[in-house]
């Protein structure tokens, strides 16, 4: 089965996280996508997880997010390497940059001079507010996003303050939300044969996940703050418990899942407790309800209740870490992770978070381990008629 993107050809001037993302779901589905980079290379890179990756330029961040696709290093001060890049534009789909909004335009390669070259391009910026608005200037990287959209402000518990989501939400999501744009821009391409610029901005794309929460406040004027781990449906049955030497989290939102709880606790005598006879009061008396829940669970471990509760059809999971999640045989099953061969060793990373066309279905697959910094600089300019002269005078030796 051919893959979605196959025919498509990205020039790709992102960095750190939310651009890289955001194309690599497109270089996963078969997309061309040319990583045009600095003598120095994208700064992710060089994260300091892993001393001797990092020292290779190769740390397991930027090879999560950039697989299937090729690193062409050129030196962007330079007026022959800015004439070179408007030769590639003639051929190209997309370009795809994360850069301040202006970097771009002072460099000569903003939207409209490219648009010039190629009317069916479609260029996306990803900036932390976008190209209009007060704060379009202003730097931004996830942490100042999360702190800015609300993100940290209804995350973790109130008596600690407010707290950071255990990865780059606002990074991740504003990648996924570009990836969309640019599909839906394609999309309409087909119908009108034009290109257009897509202005992602990553506070913008945040709020959209918060939809919800922000809703709750404009129009019940609900103010919204920290729950700790209680689910947003404020049901105390759908938090986390403490669970031997665990924890669980339970997820009972109905009125049958709450029933069958407390059946397979042992406890059905809460059923007939006036304290929890609706939801209403059952919040008013939650204090109440997590004490007789996690005197129920007493000493025996999140291991042994898991499968107690989902026999009774009572959704739970304990609460699982990296390591072990890696190991699920669901993720197995569905192939979420996939090995690739690289000058590193072969590592195993994730892969879509979709199947299309089911089991046999085609899709993502990661065919081509992470570039190393400039890898097909000299196969991708020769192909342009370039000599090897001109591409080390373009910087192009990585």
């Amino acid at each position: 089965m051919s893959r979605p993107f196959e025919n498509l050809r990205i020039l790709d001037f992102t960095r750190f996280l939310s651009g890289p993302f955001a194309t690599h779901q497109f270089a996963l589905q078969g997309a061309e996508v040319i990583k045009i980079e600095p003598p120095t290379g994208d700064d992710t890179r060089t994260i300091t997880v892993n001393k001797e990756l990092a020292a290779q330029k190769m740390a397991p961040a930027f090879m999560a997010v950039n697989t299937n696709k090729r690193s062409v290093v050129l030196d962007l001060k330079q007026h022959a390497a800015i004439e070179l890049i408007h030769r590639m534009v003639q051929e190209a789909d997309i370009v795809w940059e994360n850069f301040r909004p202006g970097v771009m335009d002072k460099l000569g390669l903003g939207y409209e001079a490219l648009k010039a070259l190629n009317p069916r391009l479609i260029y996306c910026s990803i900036s932390g507010f976008g190209h209009t608005g007060p704060e379009k200037h202003t730097p931004a990287f996830d942490g100042k996003i999360q702190a800015m959209s609300g993100v940290m402000s209804i995350t973790g518990e109130p008596e600690h303050g407010p707290m950071r989501a255990g990865f780059a939400l606002c990074d991740v999501l504003s990648g996924m939300t570009a990836a969309f744009a640019v599909s839906t821009a394609l999309y309409q391409r087909t119908q009108t044969g034009q290109g257009q610029h897509v202005d992602v901005s990553m506070l913008d794309a945040s709020l959209s996940f918060l939809s919800t929460q922000v809703a709750d406040f404009t129009v019940a004027r609900t103010p919204q703050r920290q729950f700790g781990n209680l689910s947003m449906s404020r049901k105390p049955t759908a938090d986390r418990f403490r669970c031997g030497d665990g924890y669980i989290v339970l997820a009972a939102m109905t009125e049958a899942q709450f029933q069958r709880l407390f059946v397979a606790l042992g406890r059905e005598d809460v059923l007939a407790d006036e304290r929890f006879k609706d939801w209403f009061t059952r919040y008013e008396h939650r204090h109440a309800l997590r004490e007789i829940i996690e005197s129920a669970f007493g000493e025996q471990s999140p291991e042994h209740w898991e499968p107690v509760l989902e026999r009774a059809d009572v959704p739970c999971a304990r609460v699982m870490r990296i390591d072990e999640i890696v190991e699920h045989p669901q993720l197995q099953a569905r192939q979420v992770l996939q090995q690739v061969v690289s000058s590193q060793g072969t590592h195993t990373l994730v892969g879509p978070g979709f199947h299309l066309g089911g089991e046999e279905g085609g899709g993502g697959v990661i065919h081509r381990a992470a570039p190393t910094l400039g890898e097909h600089t000299e196969e991708v300019l020769r192909a342009m008629g370039l000599r090897d002269e001109d591409i080390a005078l373009l910087g192009g030796r990585a």
